[in-house]
């Protein structure tokens, strides 16, 4: 999943940069969702991963 999270913010810094380039604002704005959105997502799934592992070392 993290390589996802990874992928949809790259795909979005392309969409960005492209939009950029070609005056393009929603492109550009589209791009910056994506990028904020994987970011999103990969925060999540670390905080997740940080409570599973608290909550098995309360239960070892």
């Amino acid at each position: 999943m993290a390589d996802e999270n990874k992928f949809e913010q790259a795909k979005g810094n392309v969409k960005e940069t492209v939009g950029n380039v070609t005056d393009n604002q929603d492109l550009e704005n589209e791009g910056k969702e994506d990028k904020t959105s994987g970011k999103a997502k990969e925060f999540v799934e670390n905080a997740k991963d940080k409570a599973n592992d608290a909550i098995d070392k309360f239960k070892k």
